[in-house]
């Protein structure tokens, strides 16, 4: 216990500062109405309508919050709104996990016998990955959690803790259904290259165990349909049976999604963090990764091919474990700490988002409806039922019912809401200003619908009562 406390106090400021500034920078964000329905929007109902005793049913996704990615970790996640229900305790986890994962990092650098100026470097190569800055700005995912419990499932391998292993693999494995395949494939790795028998039988199979469960009961249960990303893969099948079956069977088009010029931009993006501190004889590292790398690759959908969404986490761990092992076990292109460090914060100052705070960018593009905006909000009653754009979503996301004004928004659902709140300025994700001008203009024609606040382009409509 005093040699964990010593080393603690070795890496407390980094954890310290790295949560603020995580904290700050993505409730900043939101703030400033730059998160979206997709994805704090629908994962801040869920755990609301949890916490309340509610059925969980996102109403603007039009699913269970189980039906999405089988995330029982919500559940778990909903006594904090018991305190006080409040979005920004998303953004207090989300950022407590990405920073309290510099403890275990810095644990297992000191047990392969990293010096402490190494482990350190090691620790700012992880906290100045552009991904983990970028991924804690993209609304709130609660995979962040899974990254430092990768983290210490690795530790309890090397300190034969099986207790601490076993329930850091079962808190991963709620997180997110597809973390199932990193899981298995760490059992894997643990059983061959490390010998690891049964440690590595504990993960494959439970990984093997939960991917059934969950994408083949839990999510279609909920949901009514197969896992939400498998439409990303339909060139190999409609179900994730049939995509499993033609992984194998027809090798001939999975390479001819594999090697293009996008997968490419994304390895050397993935991997141009961390290449001077890497050595090929340590990528063995990697292979409990695969299933993230393999699936990022083989998709067409842009977002998991960036450094900015969620998708590439379940890599950082062990991207992370590769650098650990190269700087104990070799003279890596850049050895020297104050060499990565600088690497480091090049890298960082590169790829991460923090431009977008900038006058003039993505997310200071509200600025000047920014207090019409909130004057609306607070004109709405707090268990009403409401209709506005996606960057508004999760401003009002603790009731029952709310949907999200899009081009597709069929108009036979107006008379079932009380408020209705848009931005002719800035539509937001999925809509238009025409079709948001073409709803606003048939607002206007209902006599039920009162208009009770327009300022800077902002637009907030109230049905009326009868005795209105």
């Amino acid at each position: 216990m005093k040699e964990f406390i010593t080393r603690f106090n070795n890496i407390k400021y980094y954890i310290i500062i790295a949560f603020i500034v995580l904290f700050v920078a993505s409730s900043l964000r939101h703030i400033l109405f730059s998160s979206t329905a997709y994805d704090l929007g629908i994962f801040d109902n869920g755990v609301y309508l949890i916490s309340q005793g509610k059925n969980p049913y996102v109403s603007f996704r039009e699913l269970h919050i189980l039906g999405d990615h089988a995330g029982w970790i919500l559940y778990l996640i909903a006594p904090l709104y018991f305190i006080f229900p409040s979005v920004y305790w998303l953004f207090v986890l989300q950022a407590f996990a990405l920073a309290i994962a510099i403890l275990p990092i810095w644990h297992i650098a000191k047990f392969i016998d990293l010096t402490d100026s190494k482990a350190r470097s090691v620790c700012l190569i992880y906290i100045l990955y552009p991904l983990i800055f970028n991924v804690n700005l993209f609304d709130f995912h609660p995979e962040v959690i899974a990254v430092p419990l990768f983290f210490t499932a690795i530790l309890a391998v090397r300190l034969n803790k099986i207790y601490w292993f076993i329930a850091s693999i079962i808190l991963i494995l709620g997180c997110k259904a597809v973390l199932a395949l990193n899981v298995m494939m760490m059992g894997v790795w643990l059983i061959i290259f490390h010998q690891k028998k049964r440690y590595g039988i504990i993960a494959t199979f439970s990984g093997i165990f939960w991917f059934i469960i969950a994408t083949q009961l839990i999510i279609p249960a909920f949901s009514g349909e197969e896992a939400a990303a498998v439409s990303r893969y339909g060139f190999l099948g409609d179900s994730v049976g049939e995509i499993l079956v033609n992984l194998i069977l027809k090798p001939h088009i999975i390479l001819s999604y594999l090697f293009t010029s996008a997968n490419l931009e994304y390895l050397v993006l993935l991997f141009i963090p961390v290449i001077p501190a890497l050595a090929w004889q340590e990528l063995t590292n990697l292979i409990p990764a695969i299933p993230a790398i393999f699936l990022n690759l083989l998709t067409d959908y842009q977002p998991q091919k960036d450094l900015i969404h969620q998708y590439s986490l379940p890599i950082i761990p062990f991207l992370i474990l590769t650098v650990i092992n190269s700087l104990a076990n070799h003279r890596t292109w850049f050895y020297k700490s104050s060499q990565i460090r600088i690497w480091s914060i090049i890298a960082f100052l590169v790829l991460a988002k923090y431009v977008y705070f900038f006058p003039d960018s993505i997310y200071t593009k509200n600025l000047s409806t920014w207090q019409s905006t909130n004057e609306a909000i607070n004109l709405i009653d707090k268990k009403a039922s409401v209709l506005t754009a996606a960057q508004i979503v999760p401003h009002l996301t603790h009731r029952d019912v709310i949907f999200l004004a899009t081009d597709d928004f069929s108009y036979d659902k107006v008379n079932d809401l009380d408020y209705i709140l848009l931005n002719l300025d800035n539509p937001g994700f999925g809509a238009s200003q025409e079709k948001i001008k073409e709803l606003f203009n048939f607002l206007k024609t209902k006599e039920n619908f009162k208009l009770i606040h327009e300022k800077d382009q902002i637009f907030l409509f109230q049905k009326l009562t009868p005795n209105s």
